[in-house]
């Protein structure tokens, strides 16, 4: 993939954090994640750019970056899930951080899951949930059958898009092929060590609370994603933040038919509508704190101590 380097090194000296839109390239926020904002940077309107201002040092940043393409190479060519094309680029700024950018193929904003389910028919929703929990399903088989080396997964709806995606038939069949967009958060252990570093997780997180997130969260992120009874029922709760809750005891039973049967050798834990509901209060409720102390965090960095905030916010999310 070409990427334009000085590009990226311009548009981040002139980034506005909070107003991405007003910086001195303009960008367009697309997406939010735990440790990363995606971009479409203007001159770049073929891209989705996931700036990640969170490293310390260049040895941080090297192990990220082998550990990022690594995730890419198995997910796509072990495992058999399909990634956009990608690419990455990392510099040291002038404000004495460093940034990486992970860089992917922009896709269609139909094209992905957080909106298909609000233009698909209910009947079609379930296909599409069916073909994402056979996605899942590879990586549990390819994690079984591997002695040392373990893949973990976010199979939320928002991180999957099809490929090939025609807004005049927007249709999801058996043959409906998909592509896994969230490899920023790259999930491999070997020997049973976590290869990317939960620290990164906490950089954007206030100083002040580091503690108790460290205490009360980081293990849980760290482990969910590499149980597939709990990336599913985080599948399904996904619904209630994308507003379509009444889909959920449906979801469920799809869920539980597919676990029993085409995933029914990984003896898979069924899910309930209590579980989900419950699941989704609590994360939730993590976040939302997690999001409020950012924003307090951003007053004091820009009221208080008069230092920059590098870090973009989204803004009110409907929950």
């Amino acid at each position: 993939m070409r990427i334009n380097v000085d590009l990226l090194k311009e548009f981040e000296a002139g980034l506005n954090p909070a107003h991405p839109e007003k910086s001195k390239i303009p960008a367009r926020v697309l997406g939010y994640g735990e440790i990363s904002t995606v971009f479409e940077i203007e001159g770049e309107p073929n891209l989705a750019c996931k700036r990640m201002p969170i490293f310390r040092c260049r040895e941080e940043l090297d192990h990220y970056e082998a550990i990022y393409h690594e995730y890419n190479r198995i997910l796509n060519d072990k495992i058999g899930i399909s990634v956009p094309p990608y690419g990455f680029a990392s510099f040291a700024t002038d404000k004495g951080y460093i940034v990486c950018f992970d860089i992917q193929e922009k896709l269609p904003a139909q094209s992905f899951g957080d909106k298909l389910i609000h233009t698909l028919g209910d009947d079609d929703i379930m296909v599409l949930v069916r073909l994402i929990l056979r996605q899942l399903k590879k990586v549990w088989d390819f994690n079984r059958a591997s002695t040392s080396l373990q893949i973990g997964i976010d199979g939320q709806i928002s991180n999957w898009a099809i490929k090939n995606f025609d807004p005049a038939s927007p249709h999801v069949g058996a043959e409906t092929e998909l592509y896994y967009v969230d490899t920023s958060t790259p999930f491999i252990r070997k020997e049973e060590k976590e290869q990317l570093d939960p620290e990164l997780f906490l950089r954007s997180a206030p100083s002040f609370l580091l503690w108790l997130i460290r205490w009360l969260f980081l293990e849980d992120v760290m482990t969910r994603y590499y149980d597939f009874h709990l990336v599913v029922v985080d599948l399904i709760a996904n619904f209630y933040k994308e507003q379509r809750p009444e889909l959920i005891p449906r979801l469920v039973q799809v869920a539980n038919d597919f676990l029993a049967n085409e995933a029914g050798t990984l003896e898979v834990t069924p899910i309930t509508v209590r579980e989900v509901r419950s699941y989704y209060r609590e994360d939730a409720l993590i976040w939302t704190i997690f999001l409020a102390m950012r924003r307090l965090d951003r007053w004091l960095h820009e009221r208080i101590l008069s230092k920059p905030y590098i870090y973009t916010l989204p803004g009110k999310i409907k929950r």
